[in-house]
């Protein structure tokens, strides 16, 4: 099993083309830096495919997913921040095309 421990989504979209190298090169210019065991998810511009990069330390593994029918729910770039933190209950409800943004992390809102 690939563990990742954060998922990053970038909001800028992205050549769909891009192989891992590329993903890695736009991974280093939006977040900084690529960390062991953290996943990234960038969109094509009509937002109907994701590629998702994840560095497990040794190298790099990259996936994709396509909609054949409606559009992933993905923020516009430059009207926000050019990175978000997912939880895995959001990264669970981008993949089935939900809107995501209204899920907040409710582990802090269990420990309170």
């Amino acid at each position: 099993m690939i563990r990742i421990d954060a998922m990053w989504l970038s909001a800028e979209p992205v050549d769909m083309r891009a192989g891992p190298e590329r993903l890695l090169a736009r991974v280093v210019q939006v977040f900084g830096v690529a960390h062991a065991h953290h996943g990234y998810l960038f969109a094509n511009a009509r937002g109907t495919r994701v590629k998702l990069l994840m560095h497990d330390g040794f190298g790099l593994w990259c996936a994709s997913r396509r909609l054949n029918t409606g559009r992933f729910v993905w923020p516009v770039a430059g009207t926000v921040t050019p990175s978000w933190t997912l939880t895995q209950a959001q990264f669970d409800a981008l993949m089935l095309g939900l809107p995501w943004q209204r899920l907040h992390d409710l582990s802090a809102i269990t420990r309170a």
